[in-house]
């Protein structure tokens, strides 16, 4: 069975990769700088193709390039139709500006969202099934966490979208987590790649 056919067998759920910040500290052109045998970009989408999701929305925003590559990647790996790049007007705002772009192109059945970072291209491929346990176990959310940290990905219950959709700033969804408790489901791991951003070319070593 085929990666598109494990996802076609799974829940309906969807994931959104925000990839729409300038990278200032990184000097500009992070999310297309090398990690491994590829871009950074390709690997957190890889990372996030990985979930049991039918469907992966790519936010833009500060470099229009990254939406090609994102394109040029699918097709070459044949997962075109489970990509979607969409852009947004105010990223500049900060991340909530992303979030709720993406909210709103969501399919409104699904039956929750997993939010990655584009920046976060060690994210270990086995997580998302682990969140959708918690989910299924009654949770509303669900985030992994390395060493009592709480990383990414997060996955978020369809019940929680609209609240998604109102976010602002750039804060994204963190004051949404607080006000969980413990309907948050915290996963540990024993991968650090949970926590792994890339802020700078340093990062990238």
């Amino acid at each position: 069975m085929g990666t598109g056919d494990r996802a076609a067998a799974g829940p309906d759920f969807e994931a959104i990769v925000l990839a729409a910040g300038a990278g200032r500290r990184f000097g500009g052109g992070k999310l297309l700088a090398r990690w491994g045998d590829g871009l950074l970009i390709e690997a957190s989408l890889a990372a996030a193709l990985a979930a049991p999701v039918r469907r992966v929305i790519l936010v833009t925003g500060a470099e229009p390039k990254v939406g090609e590559a994102a394109r040029e990647w699918a097709l070459r790996n044949g997962h075109s139709a489970r990509v979607s790049v969409i852009h947004a007007a105010d990223h500049a705002e900060g991340m909530g500006a992303s979030l709720r772009t993406a909210a709103a192109a969501l399919d409104p059945g699904c039956a929750g969202v997993f939010v990655f970072l584009g920046d976060m291209p060690a994210i270990p491929h086995n997580i998302g099934p682990r969140l959708a346990q918690a989910l299924a176990g009654g949770a509303l959310a669900a985030a992994p966490t390395f060493q009592g940290r709480r990383g990414h990905p997060a996955l978020f219950a369809a019940t929680l979208i609209p609240d998604l959709a109102r976010a602002s700033g750039d804060e994204g969804a963190r004051r949404l987590f607080q006000t969980l408790g413990d309907r948050l489901a915290l996963v540990e791991t024993d991968s650090p790649g949970v926590l792994t951003d890339i802020d700078r070319p340093e990062d990238l070593r």
